[in-house]
């Protein structure tokens, strides 16, 4: 049976990571306290930012930038700003 969390982006109980994708503190916490749902949400997310911001994952910067943007997302219900994408209308 899959691992449950409880998922502090989702606010409710489901299926957690297999494993921690994330290295340090904030992995801990990510597979500690978020869903395989919420981490393939923000893994979209993650993709159009980079796409339009045209990060690169060796400037510590931009890293740091991306880490951030994901800490604001996953724990503090902050959306991700794209540019000009406007998300379909359920």
């Amino acid at each position: 049976m899959a691992r449950q969390v409880f998922c502090e982006h989702l606010k409710k109980e489901a299926a957690g990571l297999d494993f921690q994708l994330y290295p340090g503190e904030i992995g801990t916490r990510i597979f500690n306290g978020i869903s395989k749902e919420a981490w393939a949400e923000w893994q979209k997310k993650q993709v159009m930012l980079i796409n339009e911001h045209k990060l690169s994952m060796i400037n510590p910067d931009h890293r740091e930038l991306l880490e951030s943007t994901m800490v604001g997302f996953l724990f503090e219900g902050k959306d991700v700003e794209i540019e000009g994408y406007v998300p379909k209308s359920k």
